[in-house]
Parts: C-alpha cells; structure tokens; sequence
C-alpha cells in the first residue's frame, strides 16, 4: 500500500502545480486535517477541508507562481514525509522560495491529514526516524 500511497501524494502535489483543485482533493478524506500549526507565517492553523479550499484559492490569488517541488517521497507505515522547496511570485514580480517538509497521513487511500514541518529532519521525526 504505500508505493499507492506515494503515488497519491504525487499526484496532489502535481494537481497543486497546475492548479487544479478537483485533482489536488480527489484523495481528501471527509475528516481532512490540513496542519499548519508549525507556520511561522501569516496562515498559522489547523484547516478542515473546506477551509482548505478557501486556503488553496487565496494562494492561487495571491501568487501568480506558487509551486511546489517534492526533493523525495519518504514511506513509513502509513505515513509520507516530502521535503519540499515552494517557490512563489507575487503579482508584483516579487519571488521568494521555502524549505519545507510535510508529513502525509493515508488511510485506506485517503489522505486524512498533511502537516506541514520547518525541516526535513522534524517531520522524519515526527514519523519517529531518526536522522
């Protein structure tokens, strides 16, 4: 199950890229967590997935480039964690890039959550590894 759990976290990463928001939350559970708790930013929370939606058309608004690279898929149990570099330009042509990483939750082949971490090594260790 979880080469099928990487492919669906693939595939919303790329759904994101293209903005394509029925795509990005074809794989959304009902009772979808989206963690941002960690956010040292402005969208500090925790999203269902409706708010979700409202969060995904702001940044789509906000930025006319706002991309997602996935630097590896790593599988533990039920869980991906995906190091991530989103990078952003605003509609004033001011870029900015972030390193991030997320850790995705799948049940049954839905994703029930994704928080989002300010390292690769914290979300490795919220899966419990070790670096």
């Amino acid at each position: 199950m979880s080469q099928e759990n990487v492919e669906i976290v693939r595939a919303g990463i790329d759904a994101y890229n293209r903005r394509d928001l029925d795509a990005l939350l074809e794989h959304a559970a009902p009772d979808f967590v989206f963690d941002m708790s960690r956010s040292v930013g402005p969208q500090r929370g925790m999203y269902s997935l409706d708010q979700l939606r409202s969060w995904v058309g702001d940044m789509w608004a906000t930025f006319e480039i706002h991309q997602l690279k996935a630097h590896e898929f790593i599988e533990v149990g039920e869980h991906v964690v995906v190091p991530i570099t989103a990078h952003a330009r605003g509609r004033e042509g001011i870029e900015a890039t972030a390193d991030t990483a997320s850790v995705y939750t799948l049940r049954d082949g839905a994703v029930t959550r994704i928080s989002m971490y300010q390292s690769r090594r914290e979300a490795i260790e919220a899966v419990g590894l070790r670096e």
